[in-house]
């Protein structure tokens, strides 16, 4: 579409509109796992390393897709179960936080791991290449020793950590703190613009229960 036409209202519109559905409806999250450079040692001669050693993970709220792959893979060594997972990431919101994602980085989601495979820019808002509508991770599950962490929830019912089950979750509505005062980093453009006001309310905390059953 012709740039005439297109204001940066209509794109602080759109991408206010795909943050509150990433952020304040859908309630999913990845622990993203930037590699350190520093601190991960290489092999001498296959310049490779045995470990990947990480930064402090960084939630990011997302859109994972339900339908992951697994499949299993029988041979000589025994069996290998092999997931692949994509999610989706809104883009604006990485720049407002100033996260960059990049292969060879490292999330979790449920109880598996992932090695950021591929990193897919999503179709460009009007055709306009400085505004892409978000980006699409690719993970596959990492190999057996190459990555260590805590292992964060949500994961499965059968378990018995106390964050197995996420029975809430907050919507940050574009406010710059949470309801404990951490940072949030969310930017909500027509807010800041003057567009929009706040809400009343603040952040809210969404239960598991909509009905208070």
């Amino acid at each position: 579409m012709a740039r005439l036409f297109i204001t940066e209202r209509e794109l602080n519109f759109i991408s206010d509109l795909s943050k509150e559905l990433i952020k304040d409806i859908i309630g999913q999250k990845i622990y993203y796992y930037p590699i350190s450079e520093l601190k991960t040692k290489t092999h001498n001669i296959y310049n490779e390393s045995l470990q990947k050693i990480f930064d402090n993970p960084i939630i990011i709220e997302c859109l994972a897709d339900a339908n992951f792959q697994q499949t299993t893979k029988i041979d000589k060594f025994g069996v290998d179960k092999i997931f692949v997972l994509e999610v989706f990431i809104q883009y604006r919101d990485l720049v407002d936080k100033g996260i960059q994602v990049s292969v060879g980085d490292f999330f979790s989601f449920d109880e598996v791991f992932y090695e950021i495979t591929e990193v897919i820019f999503e179709k460009n808002i009007f055709g306009l290449p400085e505004h892409k509508g978000g980006l699409k991770l690719i993970g596959t599950r990492s190999r057996e020793g190459l990555f260590h962490a805590p292992i964060k929830g949500p994961t499965d019912i059968s378990n018995t950590d106390a964050d197995a089950v996420q029975t809430e979750f907050e919507q940050q509505r574009g406010n710059t703190l949470d309801s404990v005062g951490n940072e949030t980093g969310d930017k909500r453009a027509l807010r800041e613009n003057g567009v929009l006001d706040a809400p009343i309310d603040g952040v809210r905390k969404i239960k598991k229960s909509f009905y208070d059953e």
